[in-house]
């Protein structure tokens, strides 16, 4: 049995959005990306309509990927500056099989997990050069899914979030604790969902 400490990543072990910031960095980078913001509209407007999926418009914001020439510098430059949005609470503890679950993409969570001691990474698969899902968004009871894909037997010590959408997790783990900024509180339950 292994014993697991996971964590959300967005507004839990990050002060903000990584998926949001890496857009507004990339805009300022190189302010042609807006030429995909029709698509992307397009891609909300059907989401919000519930004539889409959220990954369809998920896709569709993520096509502005398509716009940046080397993403692999691109992403490294960008935690280069946005690393110290890692809290601090995190980095001082020091725990073994750290998780982390997100619905962000994996090839923009992937390097900056490496460098601060997470041993595994789950997130959405998301093609870096084209935006296209290659996987499920990784969300919601999906976060679950992936871990039981990822480890036969297991058991959650410490779980971290942000969102009750995570109660998934939440629910299964020994100790949950909800994240808001720097605050830790224990996790209760809401609606005895």
């Amino acid at each position: 049995m292994l014993d697991l400490n996971v964590y959300d990543f967005d507004k839990t072990i990050y002060y903000s959005d990584s998926t949001l910031d890496f857009y507004l960095y990339s805009l300022k980078k190189n302010i042609l990306l807006i030429r995909y913001l029709p698509i992307q509209i397009y891609g909300f407007l059907l989401y919000k309509l519930n004539i889409k999926e959220k990954e369809f418009f998920k896709e569709k914001f993520f096509s502005f990927l398509k716009g940046i020439k080397n993403i692999d510098n691109h992403v490294e430059e960008f935690w280069n500056l946005h690393k110290s949005g890692i809290k601090k609470w995190f980095l001082d503890k020091k725990q073994e099989n750290v998780v982390v679950i997100s619905a962000s993409p994996e090839f923009l969570l992937n390097e900056i997990c490496k460098s601060i001691g997470v041993d595994k990474l789950i997130a959405t698969k998301v093609n870096k050069n084209t935006g296209k899902f290659e996987s499920k968004n990784c969300y919601g009871k999906e976060k679950l899914l992936r871990l039981n894909k990822e480890y036969d037997k297991y058991r959650i010590i410490n779980f971290y979030s942000d969102s009750y959408s995570d109660k998934f997790l939440a629910n299964i783990a020994k100790n949950s604790f909800i994240v808001n900024k720097d605050e830790i509180k224990k996790w209760r339950e809401i609606d005895g969902k």
